[in-house]
């Protein structure tokens, strides 16, 4: 990552590397180009984190390969963002499962690979994962501005501290941008809603989460509408926490 300049001349990978390292991921690295010109990010750099739901009712979405879509399609989007290849993931469900990362060159069947070494899937509580990336940017020593992919199929066992840990992220460069798996008319998203809206400055000083529904079958979102929701808000927030100090 390079230091404090969120501004570089183009990609932060070219699509030559692209297409030596990760061939399959060549299509999506061009769609996420495209949207993040569209809405004004076209050369920015920021750090991406993918957090992922490893709770027992995710199951069906490790099987029928929706998760690993997700992980590639970041991958994709991290490529034009930061120079390192990889992204950091955390894997969450009851308690932090893994915090781990995929990367351009070992992106194919990965997220198989990590969670056939993690034990029970259990029940979900996001501040823990929350914490846990709050914990690897301020340890990896960045100023960068960073965007946080968080999916999840549900809402979390303890609503207090996900909002007050939402909350305590906002003085820090991290936007939250919640990805909600499953049945679009489920109840179970009524606290990201309530995330999403939490009031500013009354609460935190940015609004720093965006959420976002991908349905029962997030593999049938199209690329370019998955990116366009992923970095929609991104602009917004980096204008309001640059205004505030927060992004230098």
């Amino acid at each position: 990552m390079h230091g404090v300049n969120t501004v570089g001349a183009g990609p932060a990978i070219s699509l030559t590397k692209v297409q030596e390292t990760a061939p399959a991921l060549v299509s999506l690295y061009k769609s996420a180009g495209v949207s993040l010109e569209k809405h004004g990010l076209g050369g920015h750099r920021a750090a991406v984190y993918l957090v992922i739901d490893y709770s027992g009712s995710m199951k069906p979405y490790y099987r029928d390969g929706s998760v690993q879509a997700l992980a590639d399609r970041v991958l994709g989007l991290s490529s034009h963002l930061d120079d390192d290849g990889t992204v950091p993931v955390v894997f969450f469900s009851t308690d932090v499962d893994a915090v781990t990362d995929i990367a351009l060159d070992n992106h194919h069947g990965r997220i198989e690979k990590i969670a056939a070494g993690l034990g029970h899937m259990g029940k979900t509580s996001y501040h823990l994962a929350m914490d846990a990336v709050i914990d690897h940017y301020l340890d990896s020593g960045s100023t960068a501005p960073a965007l946080v992919v968080f999916q999840t199929d549900g809402g979390p066992i303890n609503k207090l501290a996900a909002e007050r840990y939402l909350c305590k992220a906002a003085k820090l460069p991290l936007f939250w941008q919640f990805v909600g798996f499953g049945n679009t008319r489920s109840s179970q998203f009524d606290f990201l809603r309530k995330l999403d809206e939490l009031a500013v400055p009354a609460k935190r000083p940015v609004d720093n989460a965006g959420y976002f529904h991908a349905g029962p079958d997030p593999r049938q979102v199209p690329d370019s509408e998955l990116y366009d929701r992923l970095v929609a808000e991104f602009p917004l927030w980096l204008a309001a926490a640059r205004e505030q100090g927060i992004v230098r």
